[in-house]
Parts: C-alpha cells; sequence; structure tokens
C-alpha cells in the first residue's frame, strides 16, 4: 500500500504517502488515497485533515515519472494532471481545517499538495520548490492558480517563475509556511491546531466557507482548469520529452 489513513482520538484525520523509496512521489494509487482521505474527512467526527510523508527525507517528490513517463501525447497527460487537479481542488475546499506537515523535501506536485491544504508546517532544514519550470512544464495539478490565492502575488510569481529550491525559513518569509518546527510532525501539528480542535465543528466549517465562498466568486475551479491545459500541452513539447528520456536514462544507470 503506498499510503496509510488514520483516525485519531483528539478528533483528526491523517493521511501519510508510504513510498520511502520513490521519495514519497504521486502515483494513481497515492491519488485514490488521497480522494477517499477527503471523503473520510467529511465524517462528522473529523475537524482537521493532516497530510504528509513517511520517513524525514520526503514529504512528496512530485509525480512518479517512472509511472507518468508513459504519457506522451497533451491528451494522456491531460486525463492525469485533470485526475489529481480535481482531487486537489476537493482538499481545498474541504469544510475543515488541512494541515500539511512538511517533514522532509517538497518538489514540484509536492508544493501543489502542500498549498492545496489552508496550513503547512515545516521540519526546520528541509527544501521545498516548484521546480516545473525545470521540465520546460508548468504547474498542472492547478498548483499555481492555488498559489496565487495564498501568497502574495510578487512571491508567487518569484516561486513558479525561478524554479529553484527554496529553504523552509526562506519560505517561510515568502508566506508559503505558517511555522517550523523541529520535532516530529505530527507532534508540531497537534500543538498547531490544538485550539483549533477544541471549537464546535460548525464553527470551523462557518469559518472555512468564508473562503469557499470566495474561491467559487472568483471562478478558482476555471482557472485551474485553464492551468492543466496549458501543462497538458507542454507536456509533449520535445523540451519536456528530452527531460524525462534524461531522468528515466540517469534513474536506470543509477541502478545499474
Amino acid at each position: 500500500m503506498s499510503y496509510t489513513i488514520r483516525k485519531s482520538k483528539k478528533g483528526y484525520m491523517l493521511f501519510t504517502i508510504t513510498r520511502i523509496e520513490k521519495r514519497n512521489a504521486i502515483n494513481y494509487e497515492v491519488m485514490e488515497g488521497l480522494s477517499e482521505a477527503i471523503k473520510r474527512a467529511a465524517e462528522p467526527d473529523i475537524k482537521a485533515l493532516f497530510i504528509t510523508g513517511a520517513g524525514d527525507q520526503a514529504f512528496c517528490s512530485g509525480g512518479d515519472l517512472s509511472v507518468f513517463h508513459t504519457l506522451h501525447t497533451k491528451e494522456e497527460a491531460y486525463v492525469m494532471l485533470s485526475k489529481m487537479s480535481q482531487i486537489l481542488y476537493r482538499l481545498l475546499i474541504l469544510p475543515i481545517p488541512t494541515i500539511a506537515l512538511l517533514n522532509g523535501a517538497a518538489i514540484g506536485g509536492g508544493c501543489e499538495l502542500a498549498a492545496a491544504c489552508d496550513f503547512r508546517l515545516a521540519r526546520k532544514g528541509i527544501k521545498a520548490g516548484y521546480v516545473q519550470g525545470k521540465q520546460a512544464i508548468t504547474t498542472g495539478w492547478g498548483g499555481g492558480a492555488i498559489l496565487a490565492e495564498k501568497i502574495s502575488a510578487p512571491s508567487a510569481m518569484k516561486l513558479l517563475m525561478e524554479a529553484e529550491l527554496q529553504t523552509a525559513e526562506q519560505l517561510k518569509e515568502a508566506g508559503f509556511i505558517e511555522a517550523l518546527y523541529d520535532n516530529s510532525p505530527l507532534h508540531a501539528g497537534e500543538e498547531f491546531i490544538e485550539r483549533m480542535l477544541g471549537r464546535d465543528l460548525s464553527v470551523l466549517q462557518s469559518y472555512k466557507r468564508v473562503w469557499i465562498r470566495k474561491w467559487e466568486a472568483t471562478k478558482l475551479w476555471e482557472r485551474i482548469e485553464e492551468e492543466v491545459r496549458n501543462c497538458a500541452a507542454l507536456w509533449e513539447s520535445d523540451a519536456h520529452i528530452q527531460f524525462v528520456m534524461n531522468f528515466i536514462n540517469k534513474k536506470t544507470m543509477n541502478k545499474d
């Protein structure tokens, strides 16, 4: 199994990507797991959803190119990109607080997953970044449009256009990270959300709805769909195909 879903007696649900050997990269099974966790987090006894990765090296290294390298055309890419963008939008509008616990590096799509959560906590010393630009594509799961809702325009543009890894400290200054921690991710998450868990569920849902209404009014989903289509078109570009070939060849050589 590529993930675990655990319900805590404290009133939250914990989703963990368990692909340590793949740096917790997202494959189709993880997608299904996320979808299931979002569905179960809507149960009346759940007040928050935590998302993290197993181990201490990676929160999520984005989409698993060893799986998705078989997608060659924009039509093929669109199916995968659209599927994940729908999952992230459902996560975004989940009517309870959601928290990404960055226990390790968050790369590319890993940042998109983190951005779809309401809060992001990061272990001191980790790095994260929207590196898709180095792959000759853009964010393809709606992460660019979502990031534009979470931090200032200049900070968002810089992160996306430079396509470089940043330290957790730099990302906190940019507004992407809410808090840094140096103990266990779950302990940090529980401490961060302790007071929220003490509030009535209807209060949490009512406040979350303030932002959901805003995103609906500004047609965020339509903007995400446009982003998905743009990325799908770039997916079949010569530059991206060459990047994927180089990536797969490098992985093969390392195995040998």
